[in-house]
């Protein structure tokens, strides 16, 4: 049958589209709002752990009003966006004396998901002020980690949702497109980690890491109710090679581009970054649904 659009990877099809236009006509006084919710729950465009994919739909129904296709009911509230009005994260006031020593000495290691807790500002203030890239906020799936030593943080990792489209990564896993679109939700992706610079142990970063890969699936399928069988992340390398990450067995894959997310042209326009990944499982390839 013939695509009318293309959405997020995903081909949407002439008589969908006449779903959707049949459904707005059946339904003049609902709002987009409501519109959207009443169509995720229709279709079974839910998450893994219950919650509507009501964001994505209303980008489909927004693109397909924009390409003419459908017509939406008049906008009723112009609701701010949090995103463009959030204001920076406050600096926070701990303790930081420094520590300084052997891994043994700030043992045992407290791993703490902070994210919806009153912890979260502390996380947010210790990445806006102490990591290179700031704060910024998450969307999609992700969850934040504090890790404190001598009851004092000592880390700070963000995972977040995998980028959709990452050649070096997908030819590895061996995935086609069709299959990556289906299963990248079981990729996380490690967007900020931070050692605060007042904490000087060797090994510190490395069996962080180590701990985190343990970790982390358990959480992620405990909120978002499906599991990771696969972690990624990008490294500068004109600030640091890495080191951390390959000391605990994350692979080199090789480098970007350079050209960024849905570049108009393949010249180099955002800095050339190092992709790393480490598969949780040895099955990770069969687990990802890749090619065999």
């Amino acid at each position: 049958m013939e695509a009318k659009l293309k959405y997020r990877g995903q081909l949407i099809t002439e008589a969908e589209v006449a779903a959707i236009r049949a459904f707005i006509a059946e339904n003049p006084d609902l709002s987009r709002h409501a519109l959207s919710r009443r169509l995720c729950e229709r279709w079974g465009w839910v998450q893994p752990n219950g919650a509507l994919r009501d964001m994505v739909m209303r980008g489909l129904l927004l693109a397909l009003h924009r390409a003419e296709l459908i017509t939406l009911p008049a906008v009723r509230l112009v609701a701010k966006n949090p995103l463009a009005v959030r204001p920076r994260p406050a600096p926070v006031s701990i303790d930081t004396t420094p520590i300084v020593g052997r891994l043994s000495e700030i043992q045992p290691l407290e791993f703490r998901q902070i994210r919806r807790t009153s912890e979260e500002r502390i996380f947010n203030g210790l990445i806006e002020e102490h990591h290179y890239l700031g704060y910024v906020q998450p969307v999609g799936e992700h969850l934040k980690y504090i890790v404190y030593g001598q009851g004092r943080p000592v880390a700070c990792l963000a995972w977040s949702s995998a980028p959709r489209h990452l050649g070096l990564r997908d030819r590895f896993i061996g995935w086609s497109p069709d299959v990556r679109r289906r299963n990248i939700r079981f990729i996380a992706y490690n967007t900020r980690y931070l050692i605060v610079p007042w904490v000087s142990v060797p090994h510190l970063a490395s069996h962080i890491l180590g701990r985190m890969a343990k970790l982390l699936p358990r959480d992620w399928e405990r909120v978002y109710g499906h599991p990771v069988h696969y972690l990624e992340t990008f490294v500068d390398p004109q600030r640091n090679r890495g080191t951390c990450y390959r000391a605990a067995n994350w692979i080199f894959l090789g480098r970007t581009t350079g050209r960024g997310n849905n570049a108009p042209t393949r010249r180099p326009r955002v800095p050339v970054k190092e992709i790393l990944g480490l598969p949780l499982s040895r099955r990770f390839r069969s687990l990802l649904g890749a090619l065999q």
